[in-house]
This record gives C-alpha cells, structure tokens and sequence, in this order.
C-alpha cells in the first residue's frame, strides 16, 4: 500500500474527467487522473476493428427489458482507454436546446439555461476547433444518396458540427481511433496537454474500487494499479466521472446511499436502418456522422433524430443485421456481406423518458435494466419506419437494420436542487458527502436529443471552474491569485 496527496482526484478521462482534470492542471492544480483502460495514441489507431473493440472499448455491456417490448436488449457501448468514448467517437458536437435544458428544470429543479452554459460552450469549442463538417460533406455518393432521399420527403438534412480539424482524411476509421489526431479527443487535448507538465498524474489501467469518505467528507480513492496492487491516495476533492454506467457502481461500493443513485439512466437508443444500391456507396470511406435531420427532434414531432450516412466496420455491421425475420444468419447474412460497399446507413436516436437503471446485484456484479414505456417504443418505432421512406425514396432496394445500441448513455446520478430527486447539487458535488463531485453524463437530469458529449464538457469546464476558484472551500485560493498574494 501507498499514499500519496493531491489538491484533486479525478476518476475517469473521457468527456467529463479529462477535461476536468486537463482544466484544472492547467491552471496550476495538482491532479491526480485515473483510468481504467489503457493509454493508446494515434500509432496505435490502425483501423483494426476486432483489436479495438478489445482493446479501446469496454467489453459489450446490455440494458436488458424490464418487461418484453419485443426490442430485445439494448447494446451499451463506452470507450475503456485515456479519453475514455471521445477517442472512439464521432466527434459530433451540438449545443442543448433550452427545450431540453426545461426539461431537467421539470426534472429536478436544476436552474441552468443557455445563458448560463453558453459561456462553457464557447470555451469548449474554441478549445477544440468545433467546426462545421461541410467539407466536400455533399459530395461523397453515400451522401449524396441520402440527401436525395431526405429531400424527396421534404426533411432537411444538413451539415453537422464536430470537432475534427483539417487532418480528417474522411476515412471513416473515428470508432477505432483517429490515426491523424484530426479527432480531438480529451486524450489528444485536455490530457495531453498537461500530462507531461508538473500538475497532472496520469495513471491508465487502474480501475478504482471506491472512494474514501471520513465524517461526511470524501477524502481519497482506493483502486487497484496498473501492477495490481491496491493503492490509495488522498485529496482535497474527489470527482468521479467514470460515465454513466460505472459512476453510480462506484458511488454504491463507496457505501452512499441515496435512493436516486443509478436511477434515472437514459439510453438514448439508436438504431441502423441499412439501404442497399445498385452502385457503390462507400459509405465506410467518410465521416461516419457528416449530416443530420433534426426536423422531428421535439416530442410533439416525433421525438428523434437522424444523423447520415454511417456504416460500421464490417464485423460490427453483420452480427447484428436483422430483417423481417429477425436476427439474419446463413446465406441472406453472407449476401448482404459481400454487398458491403453498396449499403448507406442512417443512424436514428430516439428521445427516451429515463427509465433504465444501472444496480449492483448481491454478489456485487452489475446489472443494467431497460425499461421502455409505450409512447418511447412509438418514437423507435417511428423512426425506423420514416429512415425506411427515407432510403426507399433515394433508391434502395433492400432495408435491413440493427438492433438497438446506444452510446449516450446519460442521468444515473442527476444534479438538482433537491436529494430526494437527485444525486448531486448544482454545482455536481454529492448532497450525501462533502468534497465529493460527478462529472461526466451521470448529471443530466433529462436525455439529450442530441450527441451529448459537448454538454458533458461544457458542465466539466463548469466544474472545473467552480473548483479552482474555491467556491466549494475545498481548495485554497486560486493560484493566479497566490501568485499575486
């Protein structure tokens, strides 16, 4: 056993925690950064899918059906290395409508608008470069194809914003890792940034077991090193952010008991609608997500989103292909393989109202529930069958589609201004444990309809800020002002 201290520990280095941890080391805070998964770079991100799926991504996890929707299960799908999900990806990068920001008003009575977070937004995307895709994005033929479609019905498709600069090759390899670093994940950027400086620690494969708490005050982590040792180490501030799904594990092996720990989760459930062409599409050589449809993204229009065009690799993109009669297997699967290159895929996210759950059965393993109410299985519904019109009106002449998937995971520990509805205060820090902070998508108290991952960072610059300037106490004096004093 060791011990170490630092002024803050932070657990997880995806959207949330790298950019905490990067923040805060960047304005002189020592840091100490935790990630379960391994530390890969640009040498490694070689567009071999089987590798990364074992390597970079947590092994597949399932929601599985409260009740029996006849959906099936419900894929989870995370990034397991430094820069967590940003470094498989698609970098897409949407602001929350204040429709959405009312609704985790509704939720929990958190107060933050546009005007509040709009300031992080910006600091965000300068950080990053968020840009609009519109290079050349209309003149790949799977667009083109979709776009087609798209008009035919009378829906926009448009242009998307991420956060990839001039280097993208529009390669498609975003979901193995970008092998230019033109995808900025947290690790290319908030880490690496800082990693080598004075301030911040990075530790890759240490998976932490909990947090310490003494009196009412978080006080340090215990976790297991990348030589297998159980470690501790102390600080001033403890901030969990390792995602949706494991943050809520973490606080529950850390003995919180709040009743809304692991409630709440939201899915965001997406599904591939698959159009087959009479000529090559190559829709595996593009920015996965280059477009989107956001025409029915409000409840009361439908409540989903379409984004355009995107195939998988070809192992994710066969094992789960289904048509009218159910999962595909035999000569119709090996049929559609081998038309690869002639398939457009559009990628369909549907609203979710927070039902699923995230718990820890008695032995202590995890246990992910989903639990889809009529009018949300109507949304999925809904939009599966207009990305069908959708592809048929571009020319398709065979639909096939996925199973549901999600990598939006979001709500399991919610902020708000009251601990009977939520997990954490406004300003992230636990309502049972002082010094003890969440920030990664565990927060959002309602889904997104839109990719969430510029919302994670935008409330982690919050964090961040909120932290360095001592507003909590938990730290001293900024060190800017320090060095004034």
């Amino acid at each position: 056993m060791t011990s170490e201290r630092y002024e803050v520990i932070v657990i997880g280095s995806g959207a949330g925690g790298g950019v905490v941890a990067g923040e805060l080391a960047e304005r002189g805070r020592s840091v100490l950064l935790l990630e379960a998964g391994g530390h890969y770079t640009a040498a490694d991100f070689t567009r071999w899918e089987s590798r990364a799926g074992h390597d970079f991504w947590w092994p597949l996890r399932f929601a599985f059906p409260a009740g029996d929707p006849g959906l099936g299960p419900v894929t989870l799908i995370g990034g397991r290395c430094v820069g967590g999900s940003t470094v498989i990806n698609t970098k897409v990068a949407l602001r929350a409508s204040p429709r959405e920001l009312d609704k985790w008003h509704a939720a929990t009575g958190v107060g933050l608008a546009r005007e509040d977070l709009d300031p992080y937004y910006d600091i965000v995307e300068r950080y990053l470069g968020v840009r609009e895709r519109s290079d050349d994005w209309d003149l790949k033929p799977c667009v083109r194809t979709a776009k087609r479609g798209f008009e035919a019905l009378g829906a926009h498709l448009e242009p998307t914003r991420a956060y990839t600069d001039h280097n993208c090759m529009q390669c498609g390899s975003c979901l193995q890792g970008c092998p230019t670093n033109a995808g900025k994940s947290t690790m290319n950027t908030y880490i690496h940034r800082n990693w080598l400086g004075e301030h911040l620690t990075l530790r890759p494969n240490s998976l932490v077991r909990r947090v310490l708490i003494e009196d009412g005050e978080a006080t340090g982590v215990e976790y297991v090193g990348e030589s297998g040792d159980n470690q501790t180490v102390h600080a001033d501030a403890v901030v969990v952010a390792g995602g949706s799904l494991s943050t809520p594990q973490i606080l529950l092996r850390s003995g919180l008991s709040n009743p809304n720990i692991g409630r709440h989760l939201g899915l965001h459930p997406a599904q591939f609608v698959f159009g087959l062409f009479d000529e090559p599409q190559d829709a595996h050589m593009v920015a996965p997500i280059s477009s989107h449809c956001f025409d029915f993204a409000a409840d009361e229009d439908g409540g989903f989103a379409v984004e355009a065009v995107t195939i998988q690799d070809p192992i994710g993109f066969t094992v789960s292909l289904c048509d009218e009669n159910g999962p595909m297997w035999g000569q119709p699967l090996v049929d559609a393989a081998k038309r690869y290159r002639r398939w457009v895929g559009l990628l369909n996210m549907s609203n979710d109202d927070n039902h699923a759950s995230v718990s820890l059965d008695d032995s202590g393993q995890e246990v992910f529930l989903a639990d889809f109410q009529p009018n949300e299985i109507d949304r999925i519904n809904a939009a599966r069958e207009f990305s069908t019109k959708v592809l048929k009106a571009a020319g398709a002449t065979q639909i096939l589609w996925s199973g549901l998937a999600t990598t939006h995971m979001q709500g399991s520990c919610r902020m708000g201004a009251d601990p009977a509805t939520s997990v954490v205060d406004p300003h992230c820090q636990s309502h049972e444990v002082k010094r003890l902070y969440v920030g990664d998508s565990s927060l959002h108290p309602r889904t997104l309809s839109v990719n969430p991952s510029l919302t994670i960072m935008a409330l982690a610059t919050r964090l961040a800020d909120h932290l360095d300037r001592g507003a909590g106490g938990q730290l001293e004096a900024p060190r800017r002002e320090q060095l004034v004093a």
